[in-house]
């Protein structure tokens, strides 16, 4: 997908100058659906892709694309980074929609004939022989039957309300002792899985939705079918905050009952709808401005993640289980002792998140830990993060947790977390009411030699047990005074609205991180113009900020050097001529998802170098982070992190060519070739150990392969 934009435009106006943020994200989730088609992966990570993308449109749907419905609907003239309207927005995203729905149907009759060779088949009825045929039937009996329920439509019964993600069947039946034609839905209950397994040792799955229509004799006996049809439903899922909300919680419990029963954005629906259920159904939903999907494949396609479940490791990747750094099991697994022999950086996957697990057990077993402060935007469902925090608590601990209810289609969980934390004795802080905590911020007191010292964890990703295991991310553990400060003076900020002045170390979003931002580029600026070596790198999940893409355009012009590894979102426009030629963007797709967020100024010397100025953030390169989020930019100083993050972790993105895509300037995007020495750099970090996790072995020999720039730099 493209935004497909003349490449020799002046850049005078916004379309010429940005691409548009939707048909960004709309071009990133093309990308995952391609690695669906990639042939090196296994059969079943491929189907894995597919169900990702048709789980990231759902969220779309519900939460971009209700938002510019609703824009339109109110007649809201404000225009985008790109200068269009909500309606212009609206119409160009409906059509990129159709065709990635294409597309990812297109893929799915692809792979299915695939799975099949290998023994794994989707709703095939010639695979259905009589004893599969009899077990299907005694099981939908005995486990199906009882739990559905369906519903006539017609005068004396309204027709039923379908929730947000829904999935129904609709029948045209004939009943036979008087030819009366009646129509009868039935609702698939969120209980059910979404396919049925045949026992054996041959895989034959079949949709809730197939199985349904199969067996509709045993639902209406005494009818005829006369024709059938399975539908989708999805609703505006998104929660806008209520200035005058005085009660977060209950403003949020009663926003979470509202989500699921949201205005229609899309119905989608199976190519054989019976014509009369049909037209039933779109007089009676209320579609109004919403997307009307007509689909020849299988709907909701997120659905066939329960398919990737099989248990089939032939055609999974080999698993990979994270190490456990040397460098605390050198003291016996003791984290602070680790710590205070200097900092270290654990970079997830590869390395085990229970190091941030052991970090929050061990403070609260520890009787010399005073007090524990933590924020959190996802923990899951299992958190053992959570768990450590309560028996903190128990222990007689100080222990305060930040959580944050506004993070999207986790606020029900959070406030359970926050229910259980507070009868712990946690004190439980929710935060600002506009602005989302997004920083991920562990802070540990404890007595040591007559005083106290803190102990401090700064992530790039969520304090989630299964998200640790497929997102990379960093954890930065410190003990070193001054950010200690900093991050006292941020928790005072978020818990009792204190502005934290004279911070030694961190910038912090709303009040400074956008400043220190664009202070570093303008410095790049100045090396530039005096003739000193002048980069920028960057590793973000999106760039959408119009105000830090026109700096980066201006250090662009000025000579500055700049590459960016933006994994998703980007409304910057590389290689045009006087505005961006010298900026490089690439993206990189894979086995892992990319998610730290890391900048990177040369600072007077040629890239990499020990004297760049190198940082880890939880903020995005988007106004919501540097506007609208408590974020936290946090400055690498010891020098083995800052060789790992910079020469490792930076780099290797920099450097892969397996699973990077190139942004052109007219905003299409162009597999790179693996070319004569192909890079991976999911494998180099899965294969190799980390500089700072690696400890005093690296004095015994046992080097960590380095990284070396190709020729011409990057």
């Amino acid at each position: 997908m493209s935004t497909q934009l003349d490449s020799r435009a002046d850049a005078s106006t916004p379309v010429d100058r940005y691409f548009n943020r939707e048909l960004s994200w709309l071009a990133f989730n093309e990308r995952v659906l391609a690695e669906a088609r990639n042939a090196r992966y296994p059969l079943l990570e491929r189907l894995r892709f597919l169900s990702i993308s048709g789980s990231n449109l759902d969220e779309f749907i519900m939460i971009r694309v209700a938002g510019l419905a609703g824009q339109a609907q109110r007649n809201i003239a404000t225009t985008s980074l790109d200068g269009r309207t909500p309606s212009q927005q609206l119409a160009a995203v409906r059509s990129a929609i159709a065709d990635l729905e294409v597309q990812q149907q297109q893929t799915w009759r692809e792979l299915r004939p695939l799975l099949a060779g290998k023994g794994i088949h989707v709703a095939d009825e010639g695979r259905i022989d009589a004893a599969a045929a009899k077990w299907l039937r005694e099981h939908f009996i005995d486990n199906i039957a009882p739990v559905i329920t369906p519903q006539a439509i017609d005068p004396a019964h309204p027709f039923p309300f379908v929730a947000n993600e829904g999935i129904g069947v609709l029948f045209n039946l004939t009943r036979l002792a008087d030819d009366e034609q009646v129509v009868e839905m039935i609702l698939v209950p969120t209980a059910l899985p979404r396919f049925v397994r045949v026992p054996g040792d041959e895989a034959i799955f079949i949709s809730i939705e197939n199985l349904i229509c199969r067996h509709a004799d045993i639902i209406f006996p005494g009818f005829r079918v006369e024709g059938d049809g399975v539908f989708r439903v999805l609703r505006d899922s998104d929660i806008e905050i209520e200035e005058e909300a005085e009660d977060l919680v209950r403003f949020f419990r009663t926003a979470i009952q509202r989500r699921r029963r949201g205005k229609v954005i899309m119905l989608e629906l199976q190519d054989d709808f019976d014509p009369d259920a049909e037209q039933l159904l779109l007089a009676q939903v209320g579609l109004d401005d919403a997307i009307l999907m007509r689909t020849d494949g299988t709907i909701g396609l997120s659905g066939l993640s329960a398919i990737v479940e099989e248990e089939r490791p032939d055609l999974k990747w080999e698993p990979y289980m994270p190490r456990y750094p040397e460098r605390v099991l050198e003291h016996d697994g003791d984290c602070f002792a680790s710590i205070r022999e200097k900092d270290i950086v654990i970079h997830h996957p590869y390395e085990s998140f229970e190091v941030v697990v052991d970090f929050i057990r061990q403070a609260a077993a520890d009787p010399e830990v005073v007090a524990i402060k933590q924020t959190l935007y996802r923990a899951g469902k299992q958190s053992a993060v959570i768990a450590a925090l309560i028996a903190a608590a128990e222990a007689g601990k100080a222990v305060t947790a930040v959580v944050e209810l506004k993070a999207r289609f986790d606020e029900e969980q959070n406030l359970l977390w926050a229910n259980q934390l507070e009868r712990a004795g946690v004190q439980v802080i929710y935060g600002f009411v506009d602005w989302k905590t997004h920083a991920k911020v562990s802070m540990v007191v404890r007595r040591e030699e007559g005083h106290l010292r803190t102990y401090c964890h700064f992530g790039t990703g969520n304090y989630h047990p299964l998200t640790s295991k497929i997102y990379t991310d960093l954890s930065f553990f410190t003990a070193d005074p001054k950010l200690s400060r900093d991050a006292a003076k941020l928790f005072n900020f978020i818990t009792g609205y204190v502005e934290p002045r004279n911070l030694e170390m961190l910038a912090i979003s709303p009040i400074g991180l956008r400043a220190k931002l664009e202070h570093l580029i303008e410095r790049e600026i100045a090396n530039a113009r005096a003739g000193k070596p002048a980069f920028i790198w960057a590793k973000l999940n999106s760039l959408t900020d119009g105000q830090l893409i026109d700096r980066l355009y201006e250090a662009s012009q000025a000579g500055v050097r700049i590459t960016l590894v933006i994994r998703g979102i980007c409304c910057l426009r590389p290689g045009i001529p006087g505005l961006s030629e010298n900026i490089a963007v690439k993206s990189v797709i894979g086995r892992f998802l990319e998610h730290a967020r890391i900048w990177a100024f040369a600072n007077g010397f040629a890239m990499p170098s020990h004297r760049a100025k190198v940082f880890i953030s939880s903020a995005d390169g988007m106004e919501r982070n540097l506007d609208r989020r408590v974020e936290t930019l946090v400055p690498i100083k010891n020098p083995t992190v800052h060789d790992q993050v910079l020469q490792q972790v930076l780099l290797a993105n920099l450097l892969d060519t397996e699973q990077s895509w190139e942004l052109g300037p007219d905003g299409t995007y162009h597999r790179l070739e693996a070319g004569e020495r192909p890079f991976n750099l999911h494998r180099y970090f899965m294969t190799n150990p980390s500089l700072s996790g690696r400890g005093t072995a690296l004095d015994e020999g046992a080097k960590v392969p380095k990284l070396a720039l190709r020729k011409g730099g990057v």
